[in-house]
């Protein structure tokens, strides 16, 4: 059995943009794809900066681990549209073969249904985080600080000291 994705899992040949919102979506899964991308090559270059500049310049660059990690997850996340309009995600691809297609439509759909759920949870739960960011005024808890949420009564999306009675 070859590694990698196939017609029968993937389901390629149904995947073409039929209307106008297929066309938009693909655009923009395809967009996506290429900033999340562009996003894990930055964050190739930050680590590896930072490991050369550590070991033979010995300075610090405590910035590099949140700025990796913001760029990674915000790839994953990003792409995982595309990922999931493809059937690219990691799946069982020995069962497929033995499955009757119709069996293994309703794992498709079941599989829909619960990454559907997983996405509505989340996004409801990002709302939520990012309006208690926006009222409490948080801030990262590393050297570098950001506003975890854009905050208008300082006038700047991220600024380096809270006004007095805000941090």
């Amino acid at each position: 059995m070859a590694h990698g994705l196939d017609d029968v899992e993937t389901g390629q040949g149904e995947t073409l943009p039929r209307g106008a919102a297929d066309r938009i979506l693909a655009f923009v899964n395809d967009l996506m794809v290429k900033a999340s991308s562009a996003a894990l090559v930055a964050a190739g270059f930050v680590l590896t900066y930072s490991v050369i500049v550590r070991y033979f310049l010995k300075i610090s660059t405590d910035w590099q681990d949140e700025t990796s990690v913001f760029l990674i997850v915000g790839a994953v996340f990003m792409s995982s549209a595309a990922v999931q309009a493809l059937r690219g995600h990691v799946a069982i691809e020995t069962i497929v073969g033995f499955l009757p297609a119709g069996v293994n439509r309703a794992r498709q759909i079941l599989v829909d249904v619960g990454s559907l759920a997983f996405c509505a949870f989340f996004a409801w739960k990002s709302w939520a985080l990012l309006h208690e960011a926006w009222v409490d005024d948080y801030h990262s808890g590393s050297t570098w600080g950001p506003l975890l949420a854009h905050d208008d009564r300082h006038g700047a999306a991220i600024h380096p000291d809270p006004a007095p009675g805000h941090g």
